[in-house]
């Protein structure tokens, strides 16, 4: 979430929302749509400039989206372009791209950022490329400096085609979050994106702190390692799930709405007539002995004599999820099956998770935007699918939705591919959290976006 963020302030896309979420243009000038809705005419705005001086051109849109679809980039946000046969350049300032199937609202699906084409050689673009380190946007600020403070600087960017009223941002990493609330009244800080549940009522009762409640598309889970044996078996899974008392889970952490399945619970994909799982031990008791275990009055035992024990997997930099797995642990432990949680951090998660699958259980959240695509996490193929999920059935109904023109039709198959993962059972769905950030009564006309949270930052302004 802290590269979305950032990524707000530095880079564009040809759309945005604007404040009642509704996409308007962006990078992107006018457009126009076939009337068979199989292509999409983009005037682009001839006053934007990359960072380095240089003119935005429709050079760059198609270098982006040819680079997103080119395999050799292993981009985590493929099936974003997915939809998109191909892009063409018009002219200097037009493209016009063509859709797979015909498309009811493409501009809602045209969010991503573009990069600069005159800065790599190729559309295989590499996690090594010094681009990383050294980004060019078009956006309202210029990434400036990393600093030793953890902290990098942004400054306003002279030749950004629209307004922006704060001159510098600073965007900090509080390692020690016992600290952040402190920052914040004594003065160190104008912002925190997000507040810790323990330090909102600090907060609340202080004269120079504005609270702004925000949701995000953002849902916390539990995901079975479904290439393990154990559980393939439906019978564990759901014994697992029955053992987990989530509202428990939950009250340490925050307030929140818990899911039964992929969406949360204001989406128009959530289908509300599929339960959530409840704690009942007696019955993950019986399941569990169904599925071949034997309970010894401490531990459950597999028929090969071995206790039933999990690795329990999750990142260690992941907001107040040290809390929830020693929750679980605890919950887990006193009904017999042994944990052992792993705190990873970034790069042993990548490894680990998305490479080598070597885990059992994992806690995480899934973040979406708007559009809630949820294809590249369920679908057999998906790049997010680390969980090893796969059901023809879910696969048919994701590929429907993306190519439905009826946005009643696509709510009626997400809705059928909710109640089937559910089903399924491939994850414990946990919660959706309720969001706080907090500013400084100083920071003037803020308004935050639920999912990028510094869209309309530019309308932001310090006293």
């Amino acid at each position: 979430m802290s590269e979305a963020r950032i990524n707000e302030l530095v880079f564009e896309g040809l759309f945005a929302d604007n404040p009642e979420l509704r996409s308007t243009a962006r990078l992107a000038q006018t457009y126009e749509v076939s009337e068979d809705r199989l292509k999409m005419t983009i005037q682009l705005r001839s006053d934007a400039r990359w960072h380095d001086g240089q003119a935005f051109k429709a050079a760059d849109v198609v270098f982006t989206i040819n680079a997103m679809k080119d395999r050799s980039t292993a981009s985590s946000e493929a099936a974003r372009v997915a939809w998109i046969d191909s892009v063409t350049e018009l002219s200097p300032t037009a493209v016009e791209i063509s859709f797979v199937n015909p498309e009811f609202a493409p501009q809602d699906k045209l969010h991503f950022k573009i990069l600069p084409s005159h800065l790599f050689e190729g559309t295989a673009v590499k996690r090594s490329h010094s681009f990383r380190t050294r980004p060019i946007g078009t956006g309202p600020w210029v990434l400036t400096s990393f600093n030793d403070d953890n902290s990098m600087t942004m400054q306003h960017n002279s030749m950004y085609h629209g307004n922006a009223n704060l001159d510098e941002v600073s965007m900090r990493e509080v390692s020690d979050k016992n600290y952040q609330a402190k920052l914040l009244i004594y003065e160190s800080l104008e912002a925190l994106v997000w507040v810790l549940p323990r330090d909102l009522a600090t907060l609340q009762n202080d004269r120079k702190v504005e609270l702004y409640p925000y949701q995000t598309n953002s849902w916390w889970y539990v995901g079975f390692n479904m290439r393990d044996s154990r559980f393939k078996d439906p019978l564990v899974r759901e014994a697992l799930s029955l053992m987990i008392d989530i509202p428990s889970l939950l009250a340490p952490v925050g307030t929140g709405d818990t899911l039964s399945g992929p969406y949360v619970k204001s989406s128009p994909y959530y289908n509300h007539d599929v339960p959530a799982y409840e704690h009942d031990p007696n019955r993950a008791a019986e399941l569990l002995a169904e599925a071949g275990y034997s309970f010894n009055g401490r531990h459950w035992m597999g028929s090969d004599g071995k206790e039933l024990s999990i690795r329990l997997a999750t990142q260690s930099n992941l907001e107040t999820a040290q809390d929830v797995v020693i929750n679980l642990q605890s919950q887990l432990q006193n009904r017999g099956i042994g944990v052992e949680p792993e705190f990873l951090g970034v790069a042993e998660w990548k490894q680990r998770a998305w490479s080598d699958h070597d885990f059992d259980l994992i806690l995480s959240q899934w973040t979406f935007d708007r559009n809630e695509d949820i294809t590249s996490h369920f679908h057999s193929s998906g790049v997010r699918n680390f969980v090893g999920y796969s059901n023809p059935e879910v696969d048919q109904l994701l590929d429907d939705a993306r190519l439905a023109g009826d946005p009643q039709q696509k709510k009626a198959l997400l809705r059928q591919a909710h109640k089937a993962i559910r089903d399924d059972n491939p994850m414990v769905f946990l919660w959706t959290l309720d969001n706080y950030s907090a500013m400084s009564i100083k920071v003037k006309n803020v308004v935050v976006h639920p999912f990028y949270f510094f869209t309309w930052a530019t309308d932001w302004s310090l006293n």
